[in-house]
């Protein structure tokens, strides 16, 4: 067959993977094979790193089957990166998109990605060459603002919800071995994930007691235990939700200790707050604890990927396509739910300049936050439960009903 005269396309991962990154890619490449817009279809192995190194993959004669299973494959296909551009940086990978003839980067990535992604839009403008440049959402930090939610947060809200209704199950059937648990979470300076942890409650008796969010900073350490204290003094046992990135109100962390680094983007890590909460929990309130830290594998669980969010991933590329072939540049695709609350869930797709993306946060609003600064309201569920696919199947309790012994 002819090789198409259109120009090319070049498409990358950046950031950190999750269940439903892939699902953007195959979106993406799918909708530019099928368009006559676009020559041929390229892949960035580990994002900008990697076109710096011209590390390049045809994704146009991939082998029949591989988006089908692609689909459904969590982390990244191509490979990710963190890799913030020098002035250097950005002539060298404009020299290389020029001699492959690319004409559309597309890049699926968050807040550092978009910035990326927005400086070479600038950089090419600037040299007077024609590149679309679109950024396609993708972290489960769910911290992108204007969109309504981020591909990749639902599947990990899914993961955790259940995750932690088990682990409150497990907690509650050893109350004085075990009366308290630790859950320590993902999600930098917003708290989208923690709050997830919520959405598997049936009723106040379901873990988790307290959610420990970075909107709602607790005074200390010593506030931290205190609470944790009167918790398991209420309910028995008592499950408690920390982000890794937690800081007390002063705005130190509550780990104590050095960050270990500071990444590219500036964002710092430090050590992990579970195993110190659970040893003080036990020294200073003489209680029995235990701590848990999914991790990566709670970003990128395909065993409890949302439905729904593999869908809007999916579409979510393909939209980035037709914007870039239909002359847009210098936007991130976002989600607009449609309708109003009473309304079946529906989203559609627009575009948001970069510029109002990278390098910015959005926080968890006080409307989903509760009144005790330690829950999630109704307010919050409504918004959240749809992102996670099918409803969550429900769990069974005994009732409390003691055994008579019958009269002889």
């Amino acid at each position: 067959m002819a090789a198409r005269a259109a120009g090319n396309l070049l498409v990358g991962q950046s950031g950190g993977t999750t269940a439903v990154i892939n699902a953007s890619l195959v979106g993406v490449a799918e909708e530019a094979i099928d368009s006559t817009a676009v020559g041929a279809v390229i892949g960035m192995r580990h994002g900008i790193e990697g076109l710096l190194r011209e590390e390049l993959i045809d994704l146009g004669r991939q082998p029949v089957g591989t988006f089908a299973r692609l689909r459904r494959t969590p982390s990244a296909a191509l490979g990710t990166c963190r890799h913030k551009l020098s002035a250097d940086d950005l002539d060298r990978a404009l020299a290389i998109i020029r001699r492959y003839a690319v004409r559309y980067f597309l890049y699926i990535g968050g807040n550092d990605s978009a910035d990326t992604a927005h400086r070479l839009h600038l950089r090419a403008r600037e040299i007077g060459y024609d590149l679309r440049v679109l950024s396609i959402p993708k972290t489960i930090d769910n911290d992108l603002p204007h969109t309504d939610h981020c591909p990749g947060y639902g599947s990990i809200a899914r993961f955790l919800a259940l995750a932690t209704r088990d682990a409150g199950r497990d907690t509650e059937a050893f109350p004085r071995q075990y009366p308290v648990k630790i859950i320590e979470v993902m999600g930098r300076n917003a708290g989208w994930v923690a709050a997830a942890c919520a959405l598997a409650q049936d009723d106040d008796r379901d873990a988790p007691q307290l959610i420990f969010l970075p909107e709602r900073a607790p005074a200390s350490m010593e506030a931290v235990l205190a609470e944790i204290a009167a918790a398991q003094r209420n309910h028995g046992s008592c499950v408690a939700i920390v982000p890794e990135t937690l800081h007390d109100a002063q705005g130190r962390h509550l780990s104590g200790g050095d960050r270990h680094f500071v990444d590219a983007f500036g964002h710092a890590y430090h050590p992990g707050l579970g195993p110190l909460l659970a040893e003080r929990v036990k020294h200073e309130l003489g209680l029995p604890a235990r701590y848990d830290k999914p991790g990566t594998m709670a970003r990128m669980a395909m065993m409890a990927a949302s439905s729904t969010d593999l869908v809007e991933a999916e579409e979510a590329g393909r939209e980035a396509v037709r914007r870039a072939v239909a002359g847009e540049s210098d936007r991130m695709i976002a989600l607009v739910r449609v309708g109003d609350g009473d309304a079946p869930y529906r989203i559609a797709y627009d575009v948001v300049p970069l510029e109002r993306i990278a390098n910015t946060e959005r926080l968890l609003p006080d409307e989903f936050i509760g009144d005790d600064g330690r829950s999630v309201t109704a307010a919050f569920r409504r918004y959240a439960l749809p992102l996670l696919g099918e409803p969550l199947p429900g769990y069974g309790r005994l009732a409390e009903l003691p055994f008579v012994l019958a009269n002889d």
